[in-house]
């Protein structure tokens, strides 16, 4: 507290010598005169306040034979002078002082990075000896106090540093986790709160230190509780316990500790038995014993060792279920890290059942999950779920298990190096043998694709791969042929997304996927045909040979069909699909003029639609069908140039659809001069010009 008065009290000063310095410069005279006098009095009172008292009859027995100059009697402008030397010898002398306190500091950042944090706190207090309002200095050092296990110097440093800057994100991060580490949690949150306050970018990371903080109030209040529960002598809470010590007996027959676990995991029925088993050294007596090791990690395979390691995968999942800490302290050991992931593929039917059942548990929670990633092979593990899945072994679990991690970035990160093994191939199998056994489960595994198709890395490997997409196809075929439509719409869904890549594999079969989805459009599922519309208005753009595969099929006329149709995705995907058309083919122009010379589907969608998009293509449409002869003189009577002058001096921020219906309203003026008649009249031309500066 000495130390936060005293800076308190010097940044008073400072602010009180800068208002005396200002009325000395001063035009009135008055004003100057009683600012000196002011200076005087306050220099009085400072030597008076001072700590350190002088005897100047014995220091100064020989004082220098000059006159002493009081403040009082130099004039104004010598005293400015004197004042801005003393503030230009304090500039310099705090230069150096920098220069010396970063110096150390950066020595101190060499020492943390080292692991030496007693040399890091030497150097960053004599960089705060140098200069004492560096705020790095504070923080840094407070981050090394933490290291120490020293959390209340950690905590004061940190409100040193806040007295320097009071946003310092740094500061009430270390103080968040000292306090955390003091198992003050409400003092915690409030330091992660006030970041959020200050930076509200950083949400996910602070509701990932506020979840910490929950975590570790929910496992301290865990603990006094089983604790409070075993004093009481209760007979429940002394059960756990004392199986352990039993268990804890080394190099006992398999269906001993077998026998042993079954009882356990049926005396554990709450929090306070998970909560005693950790307390007890469970989890090491587990993992520590060379029976039960040797069955975990598969190096015995008779009966018995796998009846054990069912009845451990079995305890486990009793232990943890709903219980954080748990989940946590089970993750920490090396043999469930291994042997998790190995046993998903055991050929014992109840050992792989109990280890999908585990892993379910840890996917279903974000804090599972991220336990899980952190500690687990990503690689091995997608890879041994794509198997449990494809030889139909608890594959409804493995897809939800797969599905639920996929959810999370850091997966999808992990897996995009080791995608095509552990993904890829085996999803592709999978497709290209569709039957009525395994068809049930694919809607799902879909799903989960799609969901790690959302990381961009992921989404161009798949793109990419040519046996994916001869999977597809040979999929599209079978299901088209079995009718297994559950499997039809969301793969479907899954070719849209992957079309958002350019890619010469896409090229390559962009023809037979045009011919699959012209076969779609004749379905009675709405569904199918929106979505086979879809992949059609982004394959055609990748191939032109497609787009005359797709008009010499009809296309033009099922488009126009689906544009009277109410459907918002089937409407954007078929007015895309006949803009790609159109812009290709002169064919596709006189297709969609042969029944609608005025254009009425044109003109409804850019009087009706207030998508974008919609909007947008339908401008690009017209301006493509305005290209062949008589079509401006069909416009002739309509609401066209009224529409697309709408449009093209619109919301300022669609700035394509104003490019796209100002480019159709100028071919159609050009290709028809009584429409400029039209356009004059509603002042087009001037809203044009100023429309077109702003967009230019």
């Amino acid at each position: 507290m000495d130390k936060l008065d005293g800076l308190e009290s010097f940044l008073k000063n400072v602010d009180k010598i800068s208002e005396l310095v200002k009325d000395m410069k001063s035009s009135d005279a008055e004003v100057q005169q009683k600012a000196m006098e002011e200076a005087d009095r306050y220099i009085a009172a400072l030597d008076e306040h001072c700590t350190t008292k002088v005897n100047k009859t014995t220091i100064n027995t020989s004082p220098p034979q000059q006159p002493s100059v009081s403040l009082q009697n130099e004039s104004p402008e010598n005293f400015m002078k004197i004042m801005e030397k003393d503030a230009e010898d304090r500039r310099v002398r705090r230069i150096a002082k920098e220069k010396k306190a970063t110096a150390l500091k950066d020595k101190g950042n060499e020492a943390y990075a080292q692991g030496d944090y007693e040399t890091a706190v030497k150097y960053y207090s004599d960089g705060l000896a140098e200069l004492r309002d560096m705020q790095p200095l504070y923080t840094n050092r407070a981050q090394a106090y933490i290291k120490l296990g020293k959390y209340k110097e950690a905590i004061s440093d940190c409100e040193w540093a806040l007295k320097c800057n009071e946003r310092c994100i740094k500061a009430y991060l270390h103080m968040g986790k000292a306090y955390l580490a003091l198992k003050k949690y409400n003092e915690s949150k409030n330091c992660f709160q006030k970041i959020l306050e200050i930076e509200p970018a950083r949400e996910k990371m602070m509701k990932e230190y506020l979840t910490q903080v929950d975590l570790e109030a929910e496992k301290e209040s865990q603990e006094m509780k089983a604790m409070q529960e075993l004093d009481k002598r209760d007979g429940n809470a002394k059960i756990v316990p004392e199986l352990l010590e039993k268990l804890s007996r080394p190099g006992q027959a398999s269906l001993y500790y077998c026998g042993g676990f079954e009882i356990l995991s049926k005396s554990v029925t709450d929090c306070t038995g998970q909560t005693l088993f950790r307390l007890n050294n469970g989890f090491n007596i587990i993992s520590s014993n060379d029976v039960v090791k040797s069955c975990l990690l598969q190096k015995t395979n008779d009966g018995d060792s796998q009846e054990l390691c069912a009845s451990v995968l079995r305890l486990w999942r009793v232990i943890c279920c709903g219980n954080d800490e748990n989940l946590k302290m089970l993750m920490s050991c090396p043999v469930s890290r291994q042997s998790i992931v190995d046993l998903l593929t055991s050929k014992h039917g109840a050992v792989q059942k109990e280890c999908i059942e585990l892993l379910l548990l840890y996917s279903q929670m974000p804090h599972g999950r991220c336990l899980a990633i952190d500690n687990l092979n990503v690689h091995k593990l997608a890879r041994n779920l794509m198997v449990c899945i494809s030889k139909q072994q608890q594959e409804n679990t493995s897809v939800n298990i797969l599905e639920n991690f996929a959810a999370e970035n850091r997966f999808c990160i992990q897996l995009r190096k080791g995608l095509t093994d552990s993904v890829i191939v085996p999803f592709t199998s999978i497709l290209e043998n569709i039957d009525k056994s395994s068809h049930h489960v694919l809607p799902s595994l879909i799903s989960a694709v799609g969901r790690l198709a959302q990381d961009e890395v992921i989404r161009h490997n798949f793109a990419h791969d040519p046996e994916c997409w001869k999977a597809f196809l040979i999929a599209i075929r079978l299901c088209s042929a079995c009718e297994y439509r559950e499997v039809l719409y969301p793969l479907l869904g899954l070719i849209i997304n992957l079309l958002t890549i350019n890619s010469p594999v896409i090229q390559e079969n962009a023809v037979s996927l045009c011919n699959c989805c012209l076969g779609l459009l004749k379905d009675t599922d709405g569904g199918i045909i929106t979505r086979a519309t879809g992949v059609l208005c982004n394959v055609l753009p990748q191939s032109t040979e497609a787009v005359q595969q797709a008009i010499q099929g009809d296309v033009v006329r099922t488009m126009r069909r689906l544009l009277k149709g109410t459907g918002q995705t089937a409407t954007k995907y078929a007015i895309k699909t006949l803009t790609v058309c159109t812009a290709a083919s002169q064919l596709a122009r006189e297709e969609l003029l042969k029944s609608d010379k005025k254009l009425s589907i044109l003109r409804h969608l850019l009087g009706s639609s207030c998508d974008e998009m919609v909007s947008g293509n339908a401008a690009v449409c017209l301006a493509h069908c305005l290209e062949l002869e008589g079509t401006a003189s069909n416009l002739l009577g309509t609401d066209i140039v009224l529409v697309l002058l709408h449009h093209a001096a619109g919301d300022a921020k669609r700035t394509t659809v104003q490019q796209n219906a100002a480019i159709a309203l100028g071919k159609l003026c050009r290709s028809e001069p009584r429409h400029m008649n039209k356009l004059r009249e509603l002042h087009g031309l001037e809203i044009l010009h100023s429309t077109m500066q702003h967009v230019s």
